[in-house]
């Protein structure tokens, strides 16, 4: 991290009401001498001051706006900070930011360098930093809510106590180590042996979470699948409340995979159409049953449709077969059928509908949503929101699994010690440059 001062445009560029500056450095305040009326000495910091704007070399007056000053380590970055508040227009914008360009010592941020100087400077670890950034791209009420508690320090601590456990247990073994005369009392080795199990156990407990957290990221994914005009493009379009898909009598209209993203009571979804299953020697038909096979395997729920004027569900005896995801079978076109034929595929466990009924699709969202908040209450403790830490927790574990005291004492301890690490690469708490650039790279710039 270099000593420069950095700043840049923390809004989306573009016209609006309102737009903010931030600059973050150690000489972040001569922005308030160069450019600004105020005296420096005099500034209170988290005051809002209504002053004009010069251009720091021409003194061109830019903008009238509200300047607010934060002094380190009371900040965001833990250094000194000004942001500017003001008019969103384009001209403004670029007028500000060409005068900040040309003062010394001064230059622009790089995406999440903000953030990164709050890690550098001990404002945040890495799991809150990656919970902040969660949180500017939530989309959905649940991905802000899980962002929110990443973000205010839940995961980190969580993390943070399985670490001091780690190292509570290392300084007893190196202490040994150093005195190599004194045997290690059995009740010291019960108590330590106790605590790596509960240990062991507590995480292998927080893995079982079946990438729900990953998935409340990136989004659960929903395929509907069936043979030809089963319904599925309309069932996608009913979903969608759009003409998302191409509907046609004529069977393998549908060729490709086709993502719908959407909002389902808090929860982002994603539900996939895809090319209808059964025999063909067509070469683009048979390509995109190939990849409806591929979104199969990826799916968190499958819904298997079938037209239930003409098929049975015993179609799908295939599918039961090969894939082991959950399952939701549906019949539709409820519309061609009589009521004893209902209650008769109800009893087969089928969810009878017509795509064309929107109570009837009310229903079946309902059920897709009873689905993925079942997989949250499973899993209700701390989520694990990236995949790096799922790998630095497996190799904990492997770690932990090694540990034992029918070796030398040396190489008890460096399992530890090698468990402690892996923990620490999640938050932080070790020297892993190596990663940081790809963690804060993924913010936006002025973040």
């Amino acid at each position: 991290m270099d000593n420069q001062t950095i700043y840049a445009l923390s809004t989306v560029y573009g016209k609006s009401g309102v737009a903010v500056i931030r600059i973050s450095g150690k000489d972040a305040f001569q922005v308030v001498a160069k450019m600004t009326p105020l005296s420096v000495k005099n500034i209170k910091e988290r005051y809002a001051y209504f002053s004009k704007i010069f251009h720091a070399k021409t003194k061109q007056h830019l903008d009238n706006a509200l300047l607010l000053c934060f002094r380190g380590p009371r900040s965001f970055s833990g250094e000194d900070i000004v942001e500017l508040q003001i008019h969103g227009s384009k001209a403004v914008i670029s007028s500000v930011l060409d005068s900040l360009s040309q003062m010394e010592g001064f230059r622009l941020a790089e995406p999440g360098e903000f953030s990164k100087r709050a890690f550098y400077n001990g404002k945040m670890d890495l799991t809150e930093a990656e919970g902040l950034a969660d949180l500017i791209d939530s989309e959905t009420s649940e991905q802000q809510k899980y962002a929110i508690r990443q973000m205010e320090g839940e995961l980190k601590n969580l993390y943070e106590n399985w670490r001091e456990s780690l190292l509570t247990i290392l300084s007893h073994l190196e202490a040994y180590i150093d005195f190599p005369d004194e045997d290690i009392p059995q009740n010291v080795i019960d108590t330590m042996a106790n605590d790596v199990f509960k240990l062991r156990e507590a995480i292998k407990k927080h893995l079982r979470s079946d990438n729900i957290g990953e998935r409340l990221r990136e989004g659960f994914r929903v395929v509907i699948v069936g043979p030809p005009n089963a319904g599925k493009s309309s069932l996608l379009n009913a979903i969608a409340r759009r003409e998302a898909v191409i509907v046609s009598d004529i069977a393998g209209t549908t060729r490709d995979a086709i993502d719908i993203h959407l909002d389902l009571k808090g929860y982002p979804v994603i539900f996939t159409d895809t090319a209808g299953l059964r025999e063909t020697e067509e070469e683009i038909e048979k390509r995109g049953i190939e990849i409806a096979q591929n979104k199969i395997k990826d799916a968190d729920l499958v819904i298997c449709l079938f037209d239930a004027s003409k098929d049975s569900v015993q179609i799908f005896d295939n599918i039961k077969k090969i894939f082991k995801n959950n399952k939701l079978f549906v019949a539709n076109k409820s519309d061609k059928l009589t009521s004893e034929q209902c209650s008769f595929l109800e009893k087969q466990g089928c969810l009878v509908i017509s795509a064309k009924n929107p109570a009837d699709v009310k229903i079946l969202l309902g059920r897709i949503e009873e689905t993925i908040r079942s997989r949250f209450t499973a899993n209700s403790n701390l989520l694990i929101t990236r995949q790096r830490y799922r790998e630095s927790l497996r190799n904990t574990l492997e770690n932990l699994s090694a540990f034992g005291f029918d070796k030398e004492i040396e190489l008890t301890a460096e399992d530890i010690r090698l468990a402690a690490r892996e923990i620490g690469k999640i938050t932080g708490r070790i020297e892993i440059d190596e990663i940081l650039d790809k963690i804060f790279g993924t913010f936006c710039i002025g973040k």
